[in-house]
């Protein structure tokens, strides 16, 4: 029996403050949710400790003096997910066949729990049968080798996956012969990892955690960390207590940065006591985070020209400016020539707060800025990320303590699988120095990032697919064109740990592999094994397994990748077994082929790990001019959103794909999003309550929800219950992955090719039937 949310959901004000008392009832519901049997709740008290396991949700770091457990309730979802008593055998298989699982929600596919035994699609019965791992390397090989050119296969990566088995896997594909790497940061934070080379040098953030102890101000851009990385609360609470000044600016007031109970504070628990986040909120229109920065840039400017006429102390610092940048008289020119007319129509913010928030910076002496998703999943995405840059430089706040930039990455290693060399675009040095190391000559061509391997497979080019962890299906934009690719290809592969939606949107060959997870203990040769991630931060640290595995059955990532190579390469070149082993062989050779990584094995075995060299922390620049750059980027006034508001007027809204609070990424653990006030839904979509009633609708209504686009394509999503919200007008948000089938694949951001899931602009029509 699959356990049930609740049957009828709701719209409730939520009046608590985040975690506190809701936290640790959640931390109950679902350990009794997941069965998660008495023994196995020790495995909370080892999640993010230096003899444990790290946290297989986000990659927020952990500070260097842990409290007695670092679990937040999140990070407690996840783990109760993965050691759950529930499993996914084949009896569960024989039971169903794919059509009727495919009828099954999200959160319904969740709770059959583990998978147990490898599998392979039989289309005579629509069923997934059990295949010995002999078998199922051996059917991959034989497509990989069929194939007349590398090119057309394509090899996924999810940001769970460990350094060692990234990197086994990128060597294992490369020397097939492709750099077709699609990944998850191709669809978050691949905006980040574009513009930053291009200002500081190299696409990671420049602070750690100890900055956030130092820091009197901190900006906060496109996050909702209650939800997406919960253990950041307990620095921003810190940072509050002690005076810094916080700013939230995001078209929504989550609840997380208004005020937050600290679990492992017992006097806010007794008192049911809480401490304000932040002290400002600044809410921009969806799209104009851009416009927002580069006014705060333009005042700052202005401000400083103030204080130069004044003889006064000035508000830019120009020591840092002549000696480690470039570019900055260019960058001053275009915003003295940028209207003020423009950045506030744009931005959606009023002068007056936007003033505000540029004195907020100009008087802060260490500065932060950090963000998510909402400065990257846009149009203009890079050029947001560079302006931002370019803001941080004005006052020299890249490279000294306390201050700098601090990208806050989804899943727990997503940087680390980057690091190691998952990437679609490689460069020259990285691959010379990965074949020297292995004596072979690498595929020099770029790969196909995410939005273009579903063009490719939609073409035809790309026929074989291999997902090494993640749910592609459910996380790729334009749902029903992504599912028309997948089952075009001749062999789709899938590492998971659980049933998804993409194992059942699958070719014409399919296999199931399950895999370990990072709670389970990992044994080679009667050896415990532990895996290396690197988090938001550059801290690369292990991770060892301390429950059993969910099956016998189950094979490592490591000895998966490790199978599939050799059945496709063979052994000749690369003792792939010799690996499987012993993972200190792995990193030795990351150590080989990859800088930073000296001592490897010694470095990581410390507690704590270590943090792996960020060049413009320490005001190195890798730059063609080897200073920081000023990047010049104009207010882009001709989008895809102006274009359709001139069409449509005011009918038109801009739509945001967004995590409810019982999520984590595609990943749904229940119907509930308390801290917005939606109790067992998800089709629901909040709205400004004036845009309602001006285009003649009201809350608790429902709605469809339709594309504006103009490749002739109808992208619809139906039945959303309208909930008021304090949101920006013209701006809509609703939860993903039921509104990913908006998103146009051809709607991506520039330089990156991430989907644009934050400004999607749509209309609204009533439901029929109502």
């Amino acid at each position: 029996m699959l356990s049930k949310p609740a049957a009828k959901g709701h719209i409730a004000p939520y009046d608590h403050a985040a975690a506190g008392w809701g936290a640790v009832k959640q931390v109950a519901i679902n350990l009794v949710r997941e069965k998660v049997s008495g023994v196995n709740y020790k495995t909370l008290f080892k999640q993010n400790q230096p003899d444990g396991f790290d946290c297989p949700g986000c990659a927020w770091p952990d500070p260097v003096h842990r409290s007695t457990f670092g679990f937040c309730e999140n990070g407690v979802k996840a783990v109760a997910a993965e050691t759950t008593s529930k499993r996914a055998g084949p009896d569960l298989f024989a039971r169903y066949k794919v059509a009727e699982l495919m009828a099954q929600s999200d959160y319904e596919l969740e709770q059959h729990g583990r998978l147990t035994d490898p599998l392979v699609y039989d289309s005579a019965t629509d069923t997934y049968v059990p295949i010995a791992w002999s078998d199922a390397f051996a059917l991959i090989g034989r497509h990989l080798r069929a194939q007349d050119d590398p090119d057309r296969a394509a090899f996924y990566t999810s940001g769970r996956t460990s350094n060692e088995a990234a990197f086994l896997y990128q060597l294992f594909v490369r020397m097939y012969g492709t750099n077709n790497f699609p990944d998850c940061s191709n669809m978050c934070h691949e905006p980040t990892s574009r513009g930053l080379p291009t200002t500081v040098g190299i696409g990671k953030g420049t602070v750690t955690l100890e900055d956030f102890e130092h820091a009197d101000t901190l900006l906060i851009f496109g996050q909702n960390p209650a939800t997406n990385h919960p253990r950041m609360l307990g620095e921003l609470r810190a940072c509050s207590k002690r005076g810094a000044t916080i700013v939230s600016i995001n078209p929504l007031r989550e609840r997380g940065l208004e005020r937050f109970t600290d679990p492992q504070a017992p006097l806010e628990m007794l008192t049911n006591g809480s401490t304000p986040i932040s002290s400002m909120f600044v809410q921009p229109k969806l799209g104009g985070d851009f416009a927002l920065i580069k006014g705060v840039a333009k005042r700052l400017l202005e401000l400083d020209d103030e204080a130069r006429a004044a003889d006064a102390p000035r508000l830019v610092d120009i020591a840092f400016i002549e000696s480690h940048t470039s570019g900055y008289d260019a960058f001053c020119a275009d915003l003295r020539a940028e209207s003020w007319q423009d950045i506030l129509a744009e931005s959606g913010v009023p002068r007056e707060k936007l003033e505000h928030l540029a004195r907020i910076y100009a008087t802060g002496k260490r500065v932060i800025a950090t963000w998510g998703m909402g400065l990257t999943q846009h149009k203009h995405a890079v050029a947001t990320i560079q302006m931002l840059s370019n803001l941080m430089m004005m006052r020299g706040n890249i490279g000294r303590p306390g201050a700098g930039l601090c990208p806050v990455r989804g899943h727990s290693n997503v940087q680390g699988d980057r690091t190691v060399g998952i990437e679609e675009k490689p460069t020259q040095a990285f691959l010379d120095r990965l074949g020297k190391a292995f004596n072979f000559e690498p595929p020099r061509r770029h790969g196909y990032d995410a939005v273009e391997t579903i063009k490719a497979m939609l073409d035809g080019h790309v026929r074989v697919f291999v997902g090494l962890g993640g749910n592609f299906a459910a996380a790729a934009p334009d749902t029903p064109r992504t599912y028309q690719a997948l089952r075009s290809c001749a062999l789709t592969v899938h590492v998971t740990t659980k049933l998804n939606r993409s194992h059942l949107v699958h070719g014409k060959d399919a296999l199931i592999l399950p895999t370990l997870g990072r709670t389970e203990i990992d044994l080679q040769q009667g050896v415990s094994q532990g895996v290396t991630v690197e988090d938001s931060m550059s801290m690369v640290h292990m991770s060892y397994g301390i429950v059993r595995p969910a099956s016998p059955d189950l094979l490592s990532e490591v000895a998966i990748v490790a199978g599939m190579a050799k059945a496709t390469l063979g052994s000749a070149h690369v003792p792939w077994d010799w690996y499987v082993d012993d993972y200190a062989r792995i990193r030795d050779a990351i150590e080989l082929s990859i800088a930073g990584f000296d001592d490897y094995n010694a470095r990581v075995a410390a507690p704590g790990g270590f943090h792996l060299k960020v060049a413009s922390r320490e005001r190195e620049w890798i730059t063609a001019t080897g200073k920081a750059q000023f990047v010049v980027n104009a207010i882009d006034r001709d989008t895809p959103i102006h274009r359709a508001r001139a069409r449509y007027g005011d009918r038109l809204l801009v739509l945001m794909t967004m995590r409810s609070h019982d999520q984590y990424n595609t990943t749904i653990y229940g119907m509930d999003d308390r801290y917005r006030g939606v109790f067992g839904m998800r089709r629901v979509v909040f709205a400004n309550p004036l845009d309602l009633a001006m285009i003649g609708l009201a809350a608790g209504q429902w709605v469809d929800i339709t594309s504006v686009w103009d490749d002739g394509i109808e992208r619809r999503a139906d039945r959303f219950m309208l909930v008021a919200y304090d949101i920006p007008r013209g701006c809509l948000g609703a939860y993903y992955p039921e509104t990913n089938p908006l998103v146009p694949l051809d709607s991506v951001a520039n330089g990156a090719g991430t989907p644009t899931s934050k400004s999607i602009p749509v209309l609204l029509t009533l439901s029929t039937g109502q």
